[in-house]
C-alpha cells in the first residue's frame, strides 16, 4: 500500500539545472472499493527547458493522470513533483492556483473560450487575474494575437471564428503570462486534419522559439511534431523515443 504520508525523496536526488518539471518516484493511487488502482506507479522523469514532449499510451495507461499532475490539477499520492525546482506535491489549493497562473499555460481540446468575450478579452483573462493594468493587458493581447496570426480578429467573438482560429486564440491565452511550460491536451482533437496540421505547425514554431511544450495525444502523426515521445503503459514509463 502506498502511504499518503510517505516522506519526500532524499536530498541526494538531483535536479538538473535546466529542469522545468521533474517527477521523482511519483505514485497516484485511487481507492476502488477494497482495492487500489495505481494510475501512476513510480514514475521518474525530467522535462527540461525548451523541450517538446508528447505523452502517449492506451486508455488507462496513466497519460491523463500525468497531465493532471503536471498541470497542478491534482496531487500525487507519494513522490515529488517539482516545477522550476519547487516541490508542489503538498501545496495548498490557493498555492497551486498561483503556480498554474504564473508558471503554466493550458491548451484544451475543446478550446474553453468564453463565448461572450472578444478575442482580445479572452486572451487578457489570465493577465487580469495577475493584476495587470487594462492598457498593458490589451497591448499584450494584441501582440499575442499577432503571434498566432489573428491580429485582425481582436474584436471578434468565438462564434465568429473557425475551429482552428479558436484554438489559436486558446494558444495565445495560454501564453499570456509567459509560462515556463505549455501543456496541451489533445490540441487537434476537435479539428479537421488540415486545420490540425496548421495548429501543430504553430506549436512547433513556438518550440523552435524556445517554448517548453508537453502534449498528450493518441495520434502518432501529431506526436511526430514533438522532439521526444513518452509512451506510458500501466502507469509506468514504457519507453522514450526521440531527439536526445
Amino acid at each position: 500500500m502506498i502511504s499518503t504520508t510517505q516522506p519526500a525523496c532524499p536530498a541526494s536526488a538531483s535536479t538538473p539545472a535546466d529542469s522545468v518539471i521533474q517527477f521523482d518516484d511519483v505514485f497516484k493511487v485511487y481507492p476502488m472499493g477494497s482495492t487500489q488502482v495505481r494510475a501512476l506507479d513510480g514514475v521518474s522523469i525530467t522535462f527540461r527547458r525548451g523541450e517538446f514532449w508528447s505523452i502517449m499510451g492506451p486508455s488507462g495507461s496513466g497519460k491523463s493522470t500525468m497531465l493532471n499532475l503536471l498541470g497542478c490539477l491534482d496531487r500525487p499520492t507519494a513522490g515529488r513533483c517539482l516545477i522550476d525546482g519547487q516541490d508542489v506535491a503538498h501545496l495548498e489549493d490557493d498555492q497551486l492556483s498561483d503556480v498554474r497562473l504564473r508558471r503554466l499555460g493550458f491548451v484544451f481540446q475543446s478550446f474553453n473560450l468564453i463565448a461572450q468575450l472578444t478575442v482580445s478579452e479572452n486572451i487578457q483573462m489570465p493577465m487580469h487575474y495577475r493584476g495587470m493594468e487594462d492598457d498593458e493587458a490589451a497591448d499584450r493581447a494584441a501582440e499575442l494575437a499577432g503571434l498566432v496570426g489573428l491580429g485582425d480578429r481582436l474584436g471578434h467573438r468565438p462564434a465568429e471564428l473557425s475551429g482552428g482560429q479558436q484554438q489559436r486564440v486558446a494558444i495565445a491565452r495560454a501564453l499570456a503570462n509567459d509560462p515556463a511550460i505549455l501543456l496541451a491536451d489533445e490540441p487537434t482533437g476537435n479539428l479537421d486534419s488540415a486545420t490540425g496540421t496548421q495548429i501543430m505547425g504553430l506549436l512547433r514554431r513556438l518550440h523552435e522559439e524556445g517554448r517548453t511544450i508537453v502534449m498528450v495525444t493518441h495520434e502518432l502523426d501529431v506526436a511526430e511534431y514533438s522532439q521526444k515521445q513518452l509512451h506510458m503503459r500501466d502507469g509506468r514509463v514504457g519507453r522514450i523515443v526521440g531527439d536526445f
